[in-house]
């Protein structure tokens, strides 16, 4: 299944002239509004702000058009490029607009943030990032010089990276290909793509470890040098509308829990007959009959799963399909991974797979549609809002993994459901632990000087041990993987944002199991205010203080009553 485009646009050149007819409306806006907003009347600013939001939607109605033609055909790069230099014009005529209201007095911003409804978050966020913008002219600047330094090696690094291919017997295989036969239950197998990935990489790590350089000195000049934030992790903070406190908690709290891990692939080997795990045999399956599931078996497994939560949660997906928003499998040019994009709340969200039949790419599509119904929902908030902070932007997806869980494990045998439980278990250790490992990883590279391949290695093999400690024998090849992990280029500090929706969605889940009143009413809210309330305010409607640090602990006793589960079937069987 292809995804169909045409609720953006129809073709390049139909969408060219709309990214031209915004940007023409984008000077217009700026030639009626700037040096004029300290004149208008509260209800006049609501009016120019609903205009300035619908010149950004169509900005990047025809920017996500464009980007989705790129992500499955990597050789349309000209093309992403010319767009982004059209809507980097356009935006120009747009800096205006923020900059103007936080330097407004702040009696006046006052009295159009009360009057602003929806848009009071957003227009107090501004408030809170004015100490870190520039003058009107700088911004320009540095928006144009984007265009050549953070997102230019970005778009290397997508490019460069879908053109890999990887030998394995007898034939080339595309990076998600390689990846997938590490599930394999043959050793030998697994071990072969694990030496596959590692040479298919190794000749490009000069050009990926440069990349990674330049992305952690760009971000360095631009937002500590340049912008004076206050260290190299507060523009993600606050852009999550979180405090460095809470982000250490959390990292803490999973730092001195990374014993979980080490536990269950202790008894993993144990059950595989193996003297030493590699790392090649950690998604090894424990139920080697586990065969191949085809798409439709997919889609029916998690539109069921859905249907038992939520008539909304169901009927949004079932639309995802009718509708055609999701490219299914891997083709040559095609951008590894999986993604929802969240498109504009006049279209809606579009979802990029490279499925391969594989149990957790079952869970991926599950992951990918939460997040796709979380930005359906969003879309009452407007655009401006629709976009949530990262660390709540995961909880509608890791949720949607754990409904088609508790449904996959109702329907099987002991046997089976010992298979289903290390790999749930192995998804949330991906999802908590192992992003809290590249966590550490990104605070220690931010932290040198321009980094060599060997030296990114070390740390790699470092912060990975700690996690792993005895229980996985790491080797060698292992060393490099790093440099295919798009997130350390693509949002520096992101993968934190996963350990906090894992643990606060562990939680979620809990409530719903418990049957907290109205969960299901009060849950579907929270996905709908989008971005358009600060998280620590949207979780009080279930009475959850994400400010307190047992919060934190409280998901990771969930996780260790999975591991206590997954013991007592072992035990039993």
């Amino acid at each position: 299944m292809n995804w169909d485009l045409s609720a953006l646009f129809n073709s390049i050149p139909e969408a060219e002239e709309f990214l031209k007819e915004a940007s023409f409306r984008a000077a217009d806006f700026e030639k009626k509004y700037k040096n004029r907003l300290y004149t208008l009347s509260a209800d006049e600013f609501i009016e120019v702000l609903k205009e300035y939001e619908d010149i950004l939607e169509n900005i990047g109605r025809s920017l996500t058009y464009i980007y989705l033609i790129f992500a499955t055909d990597t050789s349309k790069g000209s093309f992403l490029s010319k767009f982004q230099e059209i809507a980097t014009k356009a935006q120009e005529h747009l800096v205006f607009f923020e900059l103007e209201f936080i330097h407004l007095p702040i009696d006046k911003q006052q009295k159009f943030i009360d009057n602003s409804g929806i848009y009071k978050y957003y227009l107090i966020h501004l408030q809170e990032e004015s100490y870190y913008k520039l003058s009107e002219k700088e911004e320009k600047i540095l928006m144009k010089k984007d265009l050549t330094s953070s997102s230019a090696f970005s778009r290397l690094f997508d490019e460069h990276l879908s053109k890999l291919k990887f030998f394995f017997d007898g034939k080339y295989l595309s990076e998600e290909e390689i990846l997938s036969k590490l599930y394999s239950p043959e050793r030998n197998e697994r071990k072969k793509a694990q030496i596959a990935l590692t040479l298919g990489l190794k000749p490009h790590q000069h050009i990926l470890a440069y990349i990674y350089n330049q992305i952690k000195k760009d971000w360095k000049i631009e937002y500590v040098e340049i912008r004076g934030y206050e260290n190299i992790e507060a523009p993600r903070h606050l852009s999550n509308r979180v405090s460095k406190k809470s982000v250490d908690a959390l990292v803490n709290t999973v730092n001195e829990n990374t014993w979980i891990v080490e536990k269950y692939y202790s008894i993993k080997k144990q059950l595989l007959g193996l003297d030493k795990l590699y790392d090649y045999d950690r998604y090894a399956p424990l139920n080697i009959k586990e065969k191949e599931i085809t798409f439709d078996e997919a889609k029916n497994l998690v539109l069921e799963s859905f249907k038992d939560f939520s008539d909304t949660f169901y009927e949004i997906a079932k639309k995802a399909f009718e509708e055609k928003w999701i490219d299914v499998y891997p083709k040559e040019g095609k951008r590894g991974g999986a993604f929802s994009h969240s498109a504009t709340p006049k279209a809606h969200p579009y979802v990029l797979l490279n499925f391969t039949s594989q149990r957790r790419d079952v869970f991926t599509l599950a992951h990918e549609l939460g997040h796709a119904i979380h930005q359906y929902l969003a879309r009452e908030a407007g655009y401006i809002n629709q976009d949530t902070p990262l660390t709540t932007a995961e909880t509608a997806s890791i949720f949607s993994e754990m409904l088609l869980f508790e449904k996959i494990k109702n329907s099987l045998t002991k046997e089976e459901l010992i298979g289903v439980y290390a790999g749930k278990l192995e998804d949330i250790f991906a999802t908590l632990f192992r992003q809290i490992v590249f966590t550490n990883f990104e605070r220690k590279v931010h932290e040198a000087d321009e980094l060599s391949e060997e030296e990114y290695n070390k740390l790699w093999m470092e912060e990975n041990k700690k996690m792993f400690k005895e229980s996985v024998t790491l080797t060698k090849n292992y060393e490099i993987w790093w440099s295919y992990i798009p997130h350390f280029i693509h949002s520096p500090f992101y993968c934190y944002a996963y350990s906090y929706a894992q643990l606060l969605v562990l939680t979620l889940f809990k409530l719903y199991k418990d049957g907290f009143n109205n969960f299901e009413e009060k849950y579907i809210k929270f996905l709908s205010q989008g971005g358009s309330i600060p998280p620590k305010k949207q979780l009080e409607m279930f009475d959850l203080n994400i400010e307190d640090e047992s919060f934190w602990q409280s998901g990771i006793e969930f996780v260790k009553e999975m591991l206590n589960e997954f013991e007592r079937l072992i035990d039993d069987n």
